[in-house]
């Protein structure tokens, strides 16, 4: 018995020391394996940023009605391009008619009047100058003449009102443009206080977005807009670019005309409006889009995303020092409309080497084998 304990211990201690001499061998380190890395060069890049927008015509025109009556025939159709001056509504109201021929008579009256005190005056005169009779009956008859003359005067006032009156019941556009909803049908009774319009004209051979930025970007633009005044400065700004509610890109090019001078106390924003050209009128008064403005950046690094990771929120990159040990750097960084590439803004330097490759794999203080590439090579083969 106890020579099998004894067997038992030698062949546990021969275990042991196999099992730590197996640990000592995975614990050797491997050696420095080649890590791609690009220098840091400080330089200009341009960024975007987005703000939602509503379009809005240049013009949009509600179409009421000046009398009451009933909307007897609709000469357009919902969407339909109109042009100024063009007949859109009948109103069917034969009071209106009848207010035309009662004034009209009334002025025809008035012109008899007038004729006959002339023709008093007239028949009057060459009896005062023979001295027949007195000058008292002249005076008489040109004083009638212009009574009748003044009773002319407002029958002719009554028959314009009239016929303005009349003119009401015919609607017709002020602008050129689309005819918006049509709420009101033929038959419909309509007046003066009817809550909704007729109809919506919209001139949108241009179209104004309105967008809002918040105080931050307001201060940012007027400090980096070039000009002497505000006015200066907007003039200045870059053109914008109209994202579309499908993601396309509008093919024409914007420009910012204003900014509000007040801030809305509601949102703590400022309303800012681009107009852009609609010459084939695709854009519509409602329409919802983006508006992309560039952002000109400088004295910023331009990395691969894929050369940084996240944690807790933050991002970081890892940069080789001299001794070819990598050390993980907290860098604050900025979307570029490529997708691929990040602009820093703060953590990095002029020189710096970044490891653009196997960031995931790395830790810090790793000795590494340093392969320099550019940017341009690390973008190729995504």
């Amino acid at each position: 018995m106890r020579n099998i304990a004894i067997s038992f211990f030698v062949v546990l201690g021969l275990l042991t020391s196999c099992s730590k001499s197996e640990n000592k061998d995975d614990k050797k380190e491997l050696p420095p394996q080649p890590y791609q890395y690009i220098v840091a060069k400080s330089g200009p890049a341009e960024n975007l940023t987005q703000y939602p927008a509503r379009l809005e015509g240049i013009q949009n025109v509600e179409i009421r009605p000046k009398i009451d009556g009933f909307v007897e025939r609709i000469y357009v159709d919902e969407g339909s391009q109109v042009k100024q001056g063009q007949l859109l509504f009948l109103i069917r109201n034969p009071q209106y008619e009848q207010s035309v021929l009662a004034a009209q008579a009334t002025v025809n009256s008035a012109k008899a009047q007038v004729a006959t005190a002339q023709m008093q005056v007239t028949k009057t005169k060459p009896l005062v100058d023979k001295k027949i009779i007195s000058a008292y009956e002249l005076e008489a008859a040109e004083l009638a003449l212009k009574s009748a003359k003044a009773a002319l005067a407002e029958t002719q006032a009554q028959l314009t009102n009239a016929q303005v009156n009349q003119g009401y019941t015919k609607l017709f556009s002020p602008v050129s443009g689309v005819v918006g909803t049509l709420p009101y049908k033929a038959g419909s009774y309509i007046s003066s206080a009817t809550a909704q319009p007729l109809t919506t004209v919209s001139n949108v051979s241009k179209v104004f977005a309105y967008f809002s930025i918040n105080e931050k970007q307001q201060l940012d633009f007027f400090k980096h807009a070039t000009g002497a005044t505000i006015q200066e400065k907007i003039n200045n700004s870059p053109l914008v670019d109209l994202i579309l509610s499908d993601g396309s890109k509008y093919n024409e090019k914007g420009k910012i005309e204003s900014i509000s001078g007040l801030v809305d106390p509601n949102t703590g924003s400022f309303s800012v409006r681009a107009t852009f050209p609609n010459p084939n009128g695709l854009l519509r008064s409602g329409y919802s889009a983006t508006v992309q403005l560039p952002n000109n950046m400088e004295d910023v690094i331009i990395i691969p995303q894929s050369a940084t990771y996240e944690l807790q929120g933050k991002v970081f990159t890892y940069v080789i020092g001299s001794n070819n040990k990598v050390k993980s750097t907290e860098i604050k960084v900025e979307d570029l409309p490529d997708g691929l590439t990040y602009a820093v803004t703060s953590g990095l330097k002029q020189g710096d080497k970044v490891v653009v490759e196997g960031t995931g794999l790395l830790k810090d203080d790793t000795e590494v084998v340093p392969k320099e590439t550019t940017l341009q090579n690390v973008i190729n083969k995504k």
